[in-house]
């Protein structure tokens, strides 16, 4: 992979956050180029590196493709993992068997 490329992804929830409302979007990201420094006097973090600021918001995994190659910009797309739902039963707090 060369420093240009760039990832599509969904994002996941925040420990913030209780809903998943913010993870329907698409995201492009580029990867990072130039690595990060801290300024000696101020102590603030910086880079060279502008693409690292830029964050691309798609509604759907199609049209996030469709920017990248449209602008020839090389990328990697990654799937969500399915999250596993359990059944749950509020019953099953007070079962007899239950274990601790």
């Amino acid at each position: 992979m060369s420093d240009m490329d760039a990832r599509i992804y969904q994002p996941t929830k925040t420990a913030m956050q209780s809903g998943r409302g913010n993870t329907k979007k698409w995201l492009l990201e580029y990867k990072i180029a130039e690595k990060k420094v801290t300024e000696p006097l101020m102590g603030w973090t910086g880079s060279g590196d502008m693409r690292g600021q830029l964050r691309l918001r798609f509604a759907t995994k199609e049209e996030a493709i469709a920017y990248a190659e449209r602008h020839a910009i090389p990328y990697t797309v990654t799937e969500p993992k399915q999250r596993a739902i359990r059944p749950k039963s509020y019953a099953d707090n007070f079962k007899f068997d239950r274990i601790e």
